[in-house]
């Protein structure tokens, strides 16, 4: 088992408070981590840190032996269409269209695809996340749930090998959480790999292989699912860090 993403002693500060102090972990291919704890601990901060969006202050966040922040254009490119991205607002552009929203990762990274395929790649995620409403409209005009579909089905556009997805099922029904739950599960049986922070026990317990616990910006826990289910100790602190 070889790991995909690698962090080195990687801190991350703003505004001269320190969010992630000198974190190093692991993350393997083709396996799901859950990465959990109190509000503000830095689990968001991590993922974003892993996807690239954020930088490392000092230290080194690595994508398969590569320093993330070193890649040039075309292995940045790379790195883009190989992962996906939910943000926890869902992240959608207020001045375009649902349709003009999920083009565009498909117009970057697949230049040479036509109109019609894009349309129809289109179709496929947004029926397969459950959204059934018109895509000639903007986000202002959807509830938070519908936002959350249409940003999940923007991460599966291009079929990414890595997946982050923070607070991916927050605003939804039980109908649609599970929807995407069961989304994840397929993914896994492809060997994707998966990072998502999560709050609830329910979806850890479905979906993880392993579980982090951040808690004032270092790591307090990394264990695999059954160690921290079978442990009561680590059961216990994982269900408090996740309540602070």
């Amino acid at each position: 088992m070889e790991s995909i993403l690698e962090f080195k002693e990687a801190t991350f500060s703003a505004q001269d408070r320190s969010i992630i102090q000198g974190i190093s972990v692991e993350f393997m291919e083709g396996k799901t981590t859950a990465i959990v704890g109190p509000s503000g601990g830095g689990k968001s901060t991590v993922l974003k840190m892993a996807a690239g969006l954020l930088l490392p202050n000092n230290g080194e966040v690595l994508y398969r032996g590569k320093n993330i922040a070193h890649m040039n254009r075309a292995e940045n490119l790379d790195f883009r269409r190989e992962s996906s991205f939910v943000f926890q607002d869902s992240a959608l552009w207020a001045n375009q269209d649902l349709f003009q929203i999920l083009e565009l990762p498909l117009k970057v990274h697949y230049p040479k695809m036509d109109r019609k395929e894009r349309a129809q790649r289109i179709k496929e995620v947004t029926e397969t996340v459950g959204y059934r409403k018109d895509l000639d409209i903007r986000p202002s005009r959807l509830s938070m749930g519908e936002q959350k579909l249409i940003a999940f089905a923007r991460a599966l556009l291009c079929n990414p090998e890595l997946m982050y997805l923070d607070e991916w099922t927050e605003s939804l029904d039980e109908t649609a959480a599970d929807r995407l739950i069961n989304i994840v599960r397929h993914k896994q049986k492809e060997d994707k790999t998966i990072l998502f922070v999560c709050h609830d026990m329910r979806i850890i317990r479905i979906l993880a292989e392993y579980v982090i616990v951040i808690v004032d910006g270092k790591i307090a826990v990394h264990a695999t699912k059954e160690q921290v289910v079978n442990d009561p100790e680590l059961s216990n602190y994982l269900r408090m860090g996740m309540a602070l």
